[in-house]
């Protein structure tokens, strides 16, 4: 069977010239409606039925993961119990080319019963659910690429691209950061490689680092690190807190093997590692990953701007979140 190949690139074209044409939606309306979903104290609830609900489900899934709760509300389940997921404090998105549908005007009178407001995305701006939204982004009338000129195609793209805008611009206006992004997507490949060494160090902020200072001995170093958390190493620091050299556990029992009781006299100058290798707190971890197989060591001092020791890296932290390198 020979396929008509020359048609589906009209299709592709058509579609993204439909979308091309819809960019006028983006005026005082489209900033109304970023202003209200931005300012939601409640969730933002998209709703529409058939192909348009489809894409309602995914505007919903890029919304809830840049930064505004959301969720997505069919309306024929609506009038069967999931009408009670709505709050007056939410914000409701309704997806509807036509916006006459019967399942999408029941839903209205339920939203507007509840005084909730109410986003209209459509295709017709005489159409009931327009004048019954606060803010109607109207797309216009057009031609669907089906070769009957039928199916949901050309119209439900330009839903997709507006439902973006839409959520990509609020996310913006919230200053939503990388850091944000991997909290909500800790699992799969993307969290972990956009994991900081923050995120994933052993140590955080605020506890008590296995730390001492160039002049103490080792028997002050068992002193002071005892109590400390499961640690491979002990990070030495001068006098001014800045990283001056790791002591490791291979370190201590080669010293000890060699000099025996001795060996508590030793200042941790004479053991440590000097100029160690080190890594800023807000580096990635797959930064901490290639250091740690490129110099072969276990263990990686995390410091600030000023060279200052704020927590420690340990090679098993990197293989429990799975970041490879």
């Amino acid at each position: 069977m020979e396929f008509d190949l020359e048609y589906a690139r009209q299709v592709i074209q058509a579609e993204a010239e439909a979308i091309a044409s819809v960019t006028p939606i983006v005026d005082a309306s489209f900033s109304r409606a970023c202003q209200m979903i931005h300012d939601c104290s409640g969730s933002c609830i998209v709703s529409g039925i058939g192909k348009a609900g489809i894409i309602g489900q995914k505007i919903s899934a890029t919304l809830a993961s840049t930064g505004t709760p959301s969720h997505f509300l069919h309306p024929a389940e609506a009038v069967h119990g999931d009408l009670g997921r709505l709050r007056k404090t939410d914000v409701v998105i309704v997806l509807s080319y036509g916006g006459e549908t019967d399942e999408v005007i029941r839903l209205i009178n339920l939203v507007k019963q509840l005084q909730i407001r109410l986003i209209a995305i459509t295709g017709d701006s005489d159409s009931t659910l327009c004048q019954h939204s606060d803010v109607v982004l109207c797309m216009g009338r057009m031609n669907e690429a089906c070769p009957l000129g039928i199916a949901p195609s050309v119209s439900t793209t330009c839903m997709l691209a507006v439902g973006d805008a839409l959520a990509f611009t609020v996310m913006k206006a919230r200053r939503f950061s990388v850091e944000d992004y991997v909290r909500f997507h800790p699992g799969g490949s993307l969290g972990a490689k956009l994991m900081t060494v923050e995120q994933s160090m052993l140590f955080k902020r605020g506890e008590d680092l296995p730390l001492v200072e160039t002049d103490d001995t080792i028997e002050q170093l068992f002193e002071k690190t005892g109590d400390v958390k499961r640690h491979g190493a002990v990070i030495v620091v001068n006098k001014n807190g800045k990283l001056a050299g790791i002591i490791t556990d291979a370190d201590l029992r080669r010293l000890m093997a060699k000099h025996g009781r001795n060996a508590f006299e030793f200042k941790t100058e004479d053991v440590m590692t000097a100029d160690c290798k080190r890594i800023r707190a807000d580096a990635l971890a797959a930064e901490a990953t290639a250091l740690f197989h490129k110099y072969r060591i276990d263990d990686l001092p995390v410091v600030d701007a000023e060279d200052k020791p704020v927590g420690l890296i340990d090679v098993q932290d990197i293989v429990t979140i799975k970041v490879v390198g």
